[in-house]
């Protein structure tokens, strides 16, 4: 059986993507096929074509893609709790080899069966491909990691993201009060829809007393971070005493120094700290899914692309025009 696969030969631009019909065989032991249905598109995806990953693809004929919705087709042997028919999403969890070897970006793919959640049956396969990474991700790092209280004054950067977004609306469900930063101020109403109980826009400067001014001068207890670089130590003077700066991304590329104005907690988060620990795991789900359930969680998509349109919804994403998550389709 073969299926249509994102590929790329060389480091670059949107061009050098281009879809191949590639072999794929039965699922072995602990591994299942899916029919990809929708997946959704990462920032990460872009920094390994382009070469700016914290790891190199596997040229040529590199795969992406880390997050996918679809349904099972073949069932390998020692797998339990899954069956043909299933409606299913795909997440990533580590892996030696990562997405330039195991992407899931294609017509349909051989995975750990590990790799996959149940889909609700209310869940479409666009939703399906949106929610989980980036809700995970922020789910994690501020409640795991950053024990995130009502009441808590939480900053969250570059907030138009589909992680950026998850963690407002996180926030919010939780009682606390989200900051959202972003670039400029062009995005205002729609996180402020989202669920942002204030937005600052970087470019109006200093952003640090900003927010300060928002907190009565006691700072954020919790800063969520997707930018890094040369701006980080500004960035640090806005946490509250005892508060944490949680950085989950390096939006910026430039190298990143330690914020040197102690004492300060700076944690530097992956969602594989969630994956590392079943129980995690569960409690993750659990809200996740309870909170969709409630209509106070859900994966805002800006744009959704067919699957022959890869090269263009990649442009779109380097665009840095959309907020929540580009989504492409798959027609079977």
């Amino acid at each position: 059986m073969k299926a249509r696969t994102v590929l790329f030969d060389e480091l670059g631009g949107p061009e050098v993507l281009y879809l191949s019909d590639v072999e794929i065989g039965e699922p072995g032991p602990g591994q299942v096929r899916v029919r990809i249905d929708a997946f959704g598109l990462n920032r990460g995806e872009v920094f390994l074509r382009t070469g700016r990953y914290y790891y190199d693809a596997v040229l040529p004929g590199s795969r992406l893609g880390t997050e996918a919705a679809g349904v099972v087709e073949a069932v390998g042997r020692d797998v339990t709790g899954y069956a043909t028919g299933d409606a299913v999403s795909i997440v990533a969890k580590p892996n030696d080899e990562g997405m330039s070897v195991h992407g899931v970006q294609a017509e349909r793919v051989v995975v750990a069966a590990e790799r996959l959640i149940r889909r609700p049956e209310h869940m479409d396969a666009v939703t399906g491909a949106a929610i989980w990474v980036p809700a995970f991700t922020s789910y994690g790092a501020l409640v795991e990691v950053g024990g995130l209280r009502p009441g808590d004054d939480v900053v969250v950067t570059a907030a138009s993201s589909s992680v950026g977004l998850a963690a407002v609306q996180i926030a919010a469900h939780l009682g606390a009060r989200p900051i959202a930063v972003t670039r400029t101020g062009a995005k205002t109403d729609r996180l402020l829809a989202a669920g942002a109980a204030h937005v600052i826009a970087a470019d109006d400067g200093d952003v640090a007393r900003q927010v300060h001014a928002l907190t009565g001068e006691r700072g954020a207890r919790l800063i969520l971070d997707g930018v890094a670089g040369p701006g980080l130590p500004d960035l640090a003077r806005a946490v509250a005493p005892d508060g944490m700066l949680i950085v989950y991304g390096s939006l910026d590329g430039r190298p990143t120094p330690l914020p040197m104005w102690w004492p300060i907690n700076v944690y530097g988060y992956a969602v594989f700290h969630l994956f590392a620990d079943e129980e995690r795991v569960r409690r993750a789900e659990t809200f996740i899914t309870d909170g969709l359930r409630a209509g106070a969680l859900a994966p805002v998509i800006d744009r959704t692309f067919d699957l022959a349109d890869i090269a263009e919804a990649h442009r779109y994403m380097e665009s840095n025009a959309q907020v929540g998550k580009i989504v492409v389709t798959v027609q079977h």
